[in-house]
């Protein structure tokens, strides 16, 4: 396994050359939208990396979504998270696929967190290639607690994620029925081995499944970059695996959450219950993906 930052250090200067470079994130600039002349070269490292065998299986349930969506509905992707290319290889993967996996890639709206944006350039430069809406995360908004110092940066820091996660909620509330497909990570950050808690699922997962009508679960099997433990994101570790993505039934969201918190009725924390939930649906996935996947 090589650095992605050594090993494709040419075509992240070529990247980087081609980024809008849209770093700093405020309410007026929180939903971007994909820079397509960053794709072609993501493209070319993920065609190096993903073996042979890589797919999207059920792939009729995202057309199926998407007509929804099309239709006026509200429509959620809630995917694994083990990677900052899981969503590089899945839009990849869909516009391999044909004329309707194109359709739905171009659908694609990711809530991403401020980090993505803000934390390096070469960061940015893959981040930007796709559409999403960017948010300030609850995770985010501890760290920025337990770090900063001086009162009154805390309290400016503060403010600005109040402003950031509300004027992304509004823009949510227009892009949701405007023919997009919402893709959530519900475990709100990249799964880390060494770190069991990160992959729970984060409570307010319940409050976007509220607001949409239909939703698909994406599980993940594999991934081309790898966490490296002791570098930053820029630095993480590039490798060659086969991907397996596998999509859920498309499921009516209402009636999915009534019975959760009916199951758990004796739960204090109901909204929990249903985070919880989704993630071991996905965990289920994942398990029976990974049976026919090596």
């Amino acid at each position: 396994m090589d650095l992605i930052s050594h090993r494709y250090r040419d075509r992240i200067m070529k990247m980087l050359s081609r980024s809008k470079g849209e770093s700093h994130v405020s309410e007026s600039n929180v939903h971007q939208r994909g820079n397509p002349d960053l794709l072609p070269s993501i493209d070319g490292i993920i065609e190096e990396n993903l073996l042979p065998g890589s797919e999207i299986r059920h792939l009729d349930r995202l057309v199926d979504l998407l007509k929804a969506a099309q239709a006026g509905e509200a429509c959620l992707l809630l995917m694994e998270h083990y990677s900052n290319f899981d969503l590089p290889a899945f839009h990849y993967l869909l516009r391999k696929s044909g004329p309707e996996g194109a359709k739905i890639a171009e659908a694609l709206l990711a809530i991403a967190g401020i980090k993505l944006n803000e934390s390096n350039p070469v960061v940015l430069a893959f981040t930007e290639a796709y559409s999403r809406l960017i948010i300030y995360p609850s995770r985010s908004i501890e760290i920025i607690k337990r770090n900063l110092k001086d009162p009154k940066e805390l309290v400016a820091e503060v403010m600005r994620s109040t402003t950031v996660n509300r004027a992304a909620m509004k823009a949510l509330g227009e892009l949701k029925k405007a023919g997009h497909l919402i893709l959530v990570f519900p475990s709100g950050t990249r799964f880390r081995p060494w770190d069991p808690s990160s992959k729970h699922g984060l409570r307010e997962i319940d409050s976007y499944i509220k607001s949409f009508s239909k939703m698909c679960l994406v599980s993940i099997n594999g991934n081309v970059l790898r966490i490296n433990p002791e570098g930053e994101m820029h630095e993480d570790l590039v490798v060659q695996d086969r991907v397996v993505f596998d999509v859920g039934p498309v499921t009516e969201c209402g009636p999915f959450r009534d019975a959760v918190k009916h199951e758990h009725r004796m739960r204090e924390d109901k909204k929990q219950a249903v985070a919880d939930t989704i993630m071991e649906r996905l965990s289920a996935m994942h398990d029976e993906v990974e049976k026919t996947r090596l």
